[in-house]
């Protein structure tokens, strides 16, 4: 039995949960203003704050006055902050999001007198593969965590290894963060309580101290505690007061026997409450948006831009990563708490979005106003599908794409606009109020290119670019008003504009380069530079030469694969109720499932030849909601039309599939099937710098049924069928291995539900969250499907995951119309098989200099070479942190990068 225990005071504090953030900061306040003074009163005292830094930043933003007692605190190792800038959810936003979380924490731990360098991660509801990879390459060798630890560990410690190899020393919190909290119930028993408690967990310690962890949620220690443990310490046991880097660095002994590789989503010692992958889903999607957006808005700054918006892109990223809370993100608190965060996510889009387009005007004035420039977010070269507002061709001729190498591309008219605006009869006197619309040369969104006045007669001819010359506002004004006073009465006027049309254009655009085209009236006999297979379309399939689609009789989908791979019935919807809560998904003892529509009606939207779309339209009736007894469905049922749009593009080995709903009823689940041509025993999907495969079920044996439903970021796959993503969801192998099905919906009521079928504690409070039904909410998303015997890593997923995500960037030209378009240029261009670029952008420091930070991975578990090429003639290897590591030799035509297995290089390159 140990013969000592160490006591770590400490809090674990959810920034916003069942409260919102404003409300719990004024708790944290009171804490953090107990702990200051309890440490400058007692000398013993020691506290850990809970491994984050927001609780420390969102304190200082009201008690500023404090910065230097707290530091001193700090420097005297008694008070341990950092390494997160928040205590995260690893699986609901990017493995790039999760390096800037850490990367944020400790330099503003740093700037307050350290970081401790231990990755607390003690609440999560699971752990991603590579976190010990992404520990390791900071510089950090320890962590210590609670939940998904699996039955394998039989001690307080084990080793964790991630794919490529990297391991850390990983402290198991095996009873919870709270453990000591026990022991100190009654403070003249201390002693005895501890006794009592090493005795009963005497096997897991070994010759190691008790690690006794004194704090919970939201309240700080008794500022009574040192003393209790002095008192209990003169009854003869050998008690220590520590931080947890203290404890892990100083006082264990044991050697480290136990292995787990991989990450932890077991159920065995604590619940991982995997329902949060699912409920809320307008948080994931704005995660995701926000992510992408200042992903992009870096890159370009880099590439495009001389300005300096690292204080935007700061801000930007700062808000994501706020957002990431575990009980943020995930929507697990209330409708107020949720509706904040999903603010502050648009806050972050926007920032973004705002430098993003900063960047893009710069090259944007290089290119004429009747042409558009395209910009790749990706570092390596593809052609692109963008749709761009056109001038409708006249009869007799068509519109084809000419690039500033003159090349000629094929267009596809999509829909056409109206040439009237607007036709109104006034009296003479009322002229003033329509001259009121115009601002300078604007009128309607478009621009004044020329006007006719006549007597009772006014006509304005509107373009996108207008070729009149110059326009004057206050001529136009003096001559309506003498044309009003020398004809009174009746007036017609009329807004007229082009004929314009929406035009869809094949653009090959260079690795994170830029490209520009001008689409132009020509004489039909013209031919494509660049012949294309055409995406067709008829009543009920779709083909490219690639994939081929077929609509079934009930709506699915037949997809034919490159390969000649054939799944059938992709898409069927199968929803059954959830009388759960917002951690945990739970049936109604008695559900109906219904996956069969009543009505199936399928339309022609385009028939190509560069993009070929179907829409089918089915209507369900589906249960209104639960019943009075919550483990029966409603017998009122409400029926729902859900709009699946399907579509190929020329080109593209994938056909894309999104869905569309207004959602009208509550307690309930709606899941997308992809049957499987024979079962499969495995999964896998991607997220977080590494594929993670799976089997098909859960390792259970706390007091949660453990449901195999897994994380998914950018593709969930199963035998021949890989769904790409556009945000992080949830998907299961269904029926004994026979269907992949990801996750639409989950519609529930509560945070929490004192009695749940799959679960023997509640989660937190039953407080209502009717937000959580989505009710009146349309339900949107949209997929790829790709069919390939040779499973994920033989369709290519990691790269068209990629291009799926990230469409091309189109910004129309401001340079003088009918200008010369200019050349092509390419950015920094990286090349090898399954190899992820996570972050581009521009960097500075006193050691490097200013240089493009660069971050890949090998998406892969053999190794693999990146082949860097650009405007670069030097290389660093840095660490996740920044800092340098080692020079990398820089050829004439670039560098050739040798990645191992899920290897994470990041490269300043200058």
């Amino acid at each position: 039995m140990p013969d000592s225990a160490v006591f770590v005071p400490h809090f674990h504090w959810d920034r916003e949960w069942y409260e919102p953030f404003q409300v719990f900061r004024h708790r944290l306040v009171q804490a953090l203003d107990t702990v200051l003074e309890t440490a400058e009163t007692d000398p013993d005292f020691r506290f850990t704050v809970d491994g984050q830094m927001a609780a420390v930043e969102d304190y200082l933003e009201m008690r500023p006055e404090n910065r230097d007692r707290l530091a001193a605190l700090v420097r005297e190792g008694r008070l341990a902050v950092g390494p997160w800038l928040i205590l995260l959810d690893e699986f609901l936003c990017s493995g790039e999001t999760i390096v800037r979380n850490l990367r944020m924490g400790w330099a503003a731990a740093e700037r307050l007198g350290g970081a401790m360098p231990i990755g607390y991660l003690p609440d999560m509801f699971g752990h991603v593969a590579q976190m010990p990879q992404i520990l390791a390459r900071a510089g950090i060798e320890h962590a210590a965590l609670w939940r998904g630890v699996p039955g394998t560990v039989d001690g307080h410690a084990f080793r964790w290894r991630a794919p490529d190899g990297s391991e850390v020393r990983t402290e198991f919190l095996f009873d919870g963060y709270d453990n000591g909290l026990d022991v100190l119930l009654v403070p003249d028993r201390i002693g005895s309580a501890l006794g009592e408690y090493a005795e009963m967990t005497a096997r897991r310690w070994g010759g190691d101290p008790v690690l006794a962890m004194a704090g919970t949620d939201h309240s700080a220690p008794d500022p009574r505690l040192a003393s209790w443990l002095r008192r209990a310490a003169e009854e003869g046991r050998a008690i220590t007061v520590a931080t947890l880097d203290e404890y892990i660095r100083q006082h264990v002994r044991d050697e480290v026997s136990a292995v787990v590789t991989g990450e932890l989503r077991s159920h065995v010692r604590g619940n991982i409450l995997p329902g949060v992958l699912s409920v809320r889903l307008g948080l994931k999607q704005r995660m995701a948006l926000a992510e992408r957006t200042v992903d992009h808005a870096e890159r370009m700054n880099a590439m495009c831009s001389a300005r300096d918006d690292s204080a935007f892109l700061t801000l930007a990223w700062h808000k994501i990563v706020e957002s990431t809370a575990h009980d943020s993100v995930v929507g697990s608190g209330t409708d107020e708490t949720c509706e904040q965060v999903a603010a502050r996510l648009a806050e972050a889009a926007q920032t973004a979005r705002a430098v993003r387009d900063a960047a893009l005007a710069g090259p944007a004035a290089l290119v004429p106003a009747d042409g558009h420039l395209v910009v790749n977010p990706l570092t390596s070269a593809r052609t692109a599908l963008v749709e761009v507002d056109v001038v409708a061709p006249v009869e007799g001729s068509v519109l084809v794409a000419r690039s500033a190498e003159g090349s000629v591309q094929p267009v596809q008219l999509v829909s056409e606009a109206p040439t009237v605006l607007s036709d109104e009869r006034m009296d003479a006197s009322q002229l003033e109020r329509v001259l009121r619309r115009i601002h300078r040369r604007e009128l309607f969104g478009r621009l004044i290119d020329r006007y006719e006045l006549t007597p009772h007669s006014l006509v304005f001819h509107l373009a996108e670019v207008p070729t009149s010359g110059p326009f004057d506002l206050m001529v136009l004004r003096r001559d309506v008003a003498a044309a009003a006073a020398a004809h009174p009465g009746e007036w017609q006027v009329r807004t007229l504009t082009q004929a314009r049309a929406s035009a869809l254009v094949p653009v090959r655009v260079p690795a994170l380069g830029l490209t520009s085209f001008r689409v132009e009236a020509s004489e039909p006999s013209v031919a494509p530079d660049t012949p294309v297979v055409p995406a067709t379309a008829t009543s009920r399939t779709l083909t490219n030469g690639l994939v081929e689609v077929e609509v079934a009789s009930d709506g699915t989908l037949d997809v034919t694969g490159p390969d000649g791979t054939i799944l059938y019935g992709v898409g069927r919807l199968v929803d059954g109720g959830d009388r759960g809560d917002s951690y945990n998904y739970a049936p109604p003892a008695a559900d109906v499932l219904v996956s069969e529509p009543v009505r199936v009606v399928v339309d022609v939207l385009e028939t190509g030849p560069l993009r070929a779309r179907l829409r089918v339209t089915r209507v369900f009736a589906w249960p209104a909601g639960l019943s009075s007894d919550r483990d029966v469905r409603s017998e009122q049922n409400v029926p729902t039309p859900v709009e699946m749009l399907v579509e190929v593009r020329t080109g593209e080995p994938f056909v894309r599939v999104s869905t569309s709903f207004l959602n009208r009823c509550a307690d309930h689940r709606l899941r997308l099937h992809v049957p499987l041509p024979e079962r499969v025993n495995s999964s896998a999907s991607a997220g977080q710098f590494a594929v993670t495969d799976r089997g098909l079920t859960a390792e259970g044996g706390w007091g949660e049924y453990p449901l195999p439903t897994f994380p998914a970021s950018t593709f969930a796959s199963a035998g021949p069928a890989t769904v790409l993503l556009d945000h992080s969801t949830e998907y299961e192998v269904v029926e004994d291995g026979a269907a992949l099905a990801i996750t639409l919906l989950r519609a529930i009521g509560s945070i929490s539900v004192n009695i749940h079928p799959l679960r023997d504690e509640p989660a937190a409070s039953e407080i209502p969250a009717p937000g959580a039904q989505e009710l009146g909410m349309r339900i949107e998303h949209r997929f790829a499907v790709v069919p390939s015997a040779a499973g994920w890593q033989g369709a290519h997923a990691v790269g068209l995951a990629d291009e799926f995500r990230n469409e091309v960037l189109v910004a129309r030209g401001s340079g003088p119309a009918g200008g010369q378009l200019p050349p092509a240029a390419t950015g920094i261009q990286v090349d090898g098989e399954d190899i992820h670029v996570s972050c581009v952008r521009r960097v500075a420091d006193d050691t490097l200099g200013a240089g493009t930070e660069i971050r890949l991975t090998c998406m892969r578990d053999t190794a693999s070479v990146a082949r860097l090429t650009g405007a670069f003639t030097e290389a660093t290897t840095v660490d996740l942190l920044g800092r340098v590591l080692a020079p990398v030799p820089v050829a004439r035509d670039g560098l050739e990068l040798s990645l191992g297995p899920w290897e994470i290089r990041t490269l300043v390159l200058r």
